[in-house]
């Protein structure tokens, strides 16, 4: 299969010092992208700005901005079989980027934030021939809210995992995730490392491939 795995944050620039993001390390993105290749997958990786290496063997795509991985999502896509995507896009950026360095002052100011472009919403919703595994990162009514974004960005899989625990989750090698498939069955992998949850979350991608081709045939 040919794996698109996108990871880690986006910066959205505030003035050429400053920026929005958020917690994301790219871990869970990078641990997908060296399970895919250690099953015998070709795999492309976009990532957002992260202090780990690059799997080897992995066709790699740097971005910084929501828009850059929108570019570079859309072009990865035409030759895809599974767009896995675990990186943490920032939901909103500066509606005008400063060309200079803001100067600190004693007032208070307000930043006017517009909406970032939503990656999942804009994939084709018409004969798609690629999987689409989306991510959800709640903070409450985990399971309530992963089913509804299932349903309306029209994913294949979500995974989900409750960001409020302070021993798993982001910038932490370990996780704990419920995974929800669109034929309605969902499977709760408890607290382990990210390359466990990793393994197991390409295989069932790897299984649901292989079920799409049988039906086709």
């Amino acid at each position: 299969m040919r794996f698109v795995v996108t990871a880690g944050p986006t910066r959205e620039p505030i003035d050429p010092v400053r920026f929005l993001s958020n917690r994301s390390s790219g871990k869970m993105g990078y641990a997908i992208a060296e399970a895919a290749l250690a099953a015998g997958h070709t795999v492309t990786l976009i990532s957002g700005p992260v202090c780990l290496p690059k799997p080897v063997g992995a066709r790699f795509i740097s971005i910084t901005t929501s828009d850059d991985l929108y570019r570079a999502v859309h072009r990865a896509i035409r030759k895809c079989d599974a767009l896995v995507m675990c990186a943490a896009v920032a939901d909103y950026k500066p509606a005008k980027v400063q060309r200079r360095k803001m100067k600190k002052q004693k007032m208070s100011f307000a930043l006017q934030l517009v909406p970032t472009q939503d990656i999942l919403a804009s994939l084709s919703h018409r004969a798609r021939k690629f999987l689409v595994i989306g991510f959800a990162a709640e903070t409450h009514d985990l399971e309530i809210k992963a089913r509804r974004k299932l349903r309306k960005k029209n994913c294949d899989i979500i995974v989900a995992n409750d960001v409020s625990k302070i021993d798993c989750g982001m910038e932490s090698d370990v996780n704990a995730v419920t995974i929800f498939l669109r034929s309605g069955e969902t499977e709760t992998i408890s607290r382990t490392s990210k390359k466990i949850i990793a393994r197991n979350l390409v295989k069932i991608i790897s299984k649901m491939s292989e079920k799409c081709l049988t039906k086709k045939a």
